[in-house]
């Protein structure tokens, strides 16, 4: 049986046909969700110390943003960090200390009655607590600072004020020798830091120093030195 030419063509267009039926031109394209990435928030502080003393250099200042812990307790012994910065003025492992979320360094030295002002921020994490460290270079291990201040309810343009007393280390004993002040008082021939715990090893409020004027004979210091609390004058004010 012959077939027409006809009946073939439709035969072989039937299946372009078919697919081209299975095309929906009537359906919308997938929509895409946007994703919208969150502006990062920081948390920002201007922290202002002056030295309320006659004549105690204070070594760079150590600011440091955390959300749990302390960095020193009375009757406890210290932190080889606090230590080190106690007896040397060094910040740097101090400001290194596992619980740290943010820290900064002061620039240098704060003379009496001088100020500085430093600056600490925190993004994405706000933080809870601050703490300041600072040596009295002409002692032997003598500091002063704050310890886990809370930041939690400081809004925006608000400030804190307080002062501040001064801590023994507990880790070398106040001899105020020539050898193991390391300020000016002794032309810098001072130790800094020594591992060997000499003193009775736990933190205690200061005493403060003796001198030669006031008859310990071998001290390298004078009244000049003599310092009472409170020692600093702190201001944290929260810019963001």
């Amino acid at each position: 049986m012959k077939r027409s030419i006809n009946n073939i063509a439709f035969v072989s267009l039937l299946p372009l046909a078919l697919l081209s039926g299975c095309n929906d031109n009537d359906s919308s394209p997938m929509e895409v969700e946007e994703v919208v990435i969150p502006e990062p928030v920081v948390y920002s502080y201007e922290v202002t110390v002056s030295n309320l003393t006659y004549g105690q250099p204070l070594s760079p200042v150590a600011v440091v943003l955390h959300d749990e812990g302390q960095f020193w307790q009375i009757g406890e012994s210290a932190s080889v960090a606090l230590e080190v910065l106690a007896e040397s003025g060094d910040n740097s492992s101090f400001l290194m200390e596992e619980n740290v979320l943010a820290g900064q360094s002061g620039t240098g030295i704060i003379m009496p009655g001088m100020s500085e002002t430093i600056e600490v921020s925190l993004t994405d994490n706000e933080p809870a607590l601050l703490s300041l460290a600072t040596m009295l270079v002409n002692t032997n291990d003598a500091f002063t600072g704050i310890n886990a201040i809370t930041l939690t309810n400081l809004p925006v343009g608000e400030s804190i004020s307080l002062t501040t007393r001064s801590y023994d280390a507990g880790t070398e004993k106040n001899s105020e020798l020539i050898s193991t002040i390391p300020g000016p008082a002794s032309s810098g021939a001072g130790e800094g830091f020594n591992e060997i715990r000499d003193d009775l090893d736990m933190v205690g409020m200061h005493a403060g120093v003796v001198s030669v004027d006031d008859g310990l004979s071998t001290s390298v210091l004078t009244q000049a030195h003599k310092f009472d609390n409170p020692t600093l004058h702190i201001t944290i004010n929260r810019t963001n």
